[in-house]
């Protein structure tokens, strides 16, 4: 199976690893994977800061970058939310709403695509802890994720993975919001981490690297010892 890639732009800049950790499970799987050199950001930052216009100009980009009939896969549910959500709104009644329509079908987060598309839930991870798993906003409004992350997870050979309590509640990120209102963010993020510490995990996992930056850093700042991992580094694990 062709799978044109997407690489969020703190994934480029700041985890590249989470990348190619989710490059190395899709090529086990028999995809070929393509990448567009030319691709950039999806517009989020823009639209969320409210310059939808300036948005509109980073959306057409990618809809040129992305064109085609390959399924596109990602890691970070909060990139494929916006796509899937904001731009068929931003582009209402445009000439670029049969684009957008096929790409709203063909975009997916790395978890769902493979569980709900390649129907794959064991691929032969190893790693040897205790986890907790955070469901990012963007995962379980925007693009109903919920069971495939936990699926793959229950197949990785010595990861026992215990719920925490509030695993739905936001930690505190939102993108800009952790700049504007610095205090409620660094709250809410101290909540998830006392949620996610009472449950004697080593490691917080999640589909959103936004999410566990966000609560990394506060973590860190804390003395905490709870560590963040993304998805596709748990499954690259061990093979």
């Amino acid at each position: 199976m062709n799978v044109q890639l997407f690489i969020p732009c703190f994934i480029d800049q700041l985890y590249p690893n989470v990348g190619f950790n989710m490059v190395k499970v899709l090529e086990k799987t028999g995809c070929k994977i393509h990448y567009n050199n030319n691709q950039t950001c999806c517009g989020q930052p823009a639209f969320n800061a409210g310059f939808h216009d300036e948005a509109k100009d980073v959306c057409k980009k990618f809809i040129a970058d992305f064109k085609g009939e390959e399924y596109i896969v990602a890691p970070s549910a909060s990139c494929v939310g916006f796509v899937r959500n904001y731009y068929l709104k931003l582009f209402e009644n445009s000439a670029h709403l049969n684009d957008i329509e096929k790409i709203s079908a063909r975009i997916f987060e790395f978890s769902e695509f493979m569980v709900n598309v390649l129907k794959v839930e064991n691929v032969g991870a190893k790693f040897e802890a205790k986890a907790t798993y955070h469901d990012s906003c963007a995962a379980l409004r925007e693009c109903r994720i919920k069971e495939a992350p936990r699926k793959l997870l229950s197949n990785v050979e010595g990861l026992e993975l215990v719920e925490m309590a509030d695993n739905e509640t936001c930690c505190g990120f939102g993108g800009s919001f952790a700049v504007k209102f610095n205090a409620i963010s660094v709250a809410m993020a101290d909540q998830k981490i006392t949620n996610a510490e009472a449950t004697k995990a080593e490691y917080l996992i999640s589909t959103d690297m936004s999410c566990l930056m966000h609560i990394d850093g506060c973590a860190h700042k804390k003395k905490s010892n709870l560590k963040s991992l993304h998805l596709a580094d748990v499954l690259a694990s061990g093979w």
